[in-house]
């Protein structure tokens, strides 16, 4: 099981418990929402959205989905290429500048350090 998917398992798990005792009276919504880490207007949101969908409402539908903003595995290529054949043996800083000018890249620094390092 990936962690994402194991923490959204255990906050499901936790979410549950917590309502438990909510509507036992163990708890009020505002101790309710403190133990969980949101606001009692949160814990209200999603008391409801359980209460109307089940444990489906709560899912993050995040997950599993590409990013929009992922780069595109050719231009990551066409970047390591360029480093490659054109700029071998420059810094990342230096090398940043020029794609950022000459290649029209709009990738930030960090995003393309990594992936030199990454590449070897």
């Amino acid at each position: 099981m990936k962690r994402t998917a194991w923490l959204q398992d255990r906050r499901m798990q936790k979410f549950v418990e917590v309502l438990s005792r909510w509507n036992g009276g163990d708890l009020s919504m505002m101790e309710a929402g403190e133990l969980l880490g949101m606001s009692e207007r949160q814990f209200r949101r999603y008391r409801d959205r359980y209460e109307e969908v089940g444990e489906v409402g709560l899912l993050d539908r995040r997950l599993g989905k590409i990013s929009t903003r992922r780069v595109p595995a050719e231009a990551i290529e066409e970047m390591l290429e360029l480093y490659r054949h054109r700029y071998l043996g420059w810094n990342v800083k230096h090398f940043h500048e020029h794609l950022l000018r000459d290649h029209e890249f709009s990738w930030g620094y960090t995003f393309i350090k990594t992936q030199l390092h990454a590449a070897g």
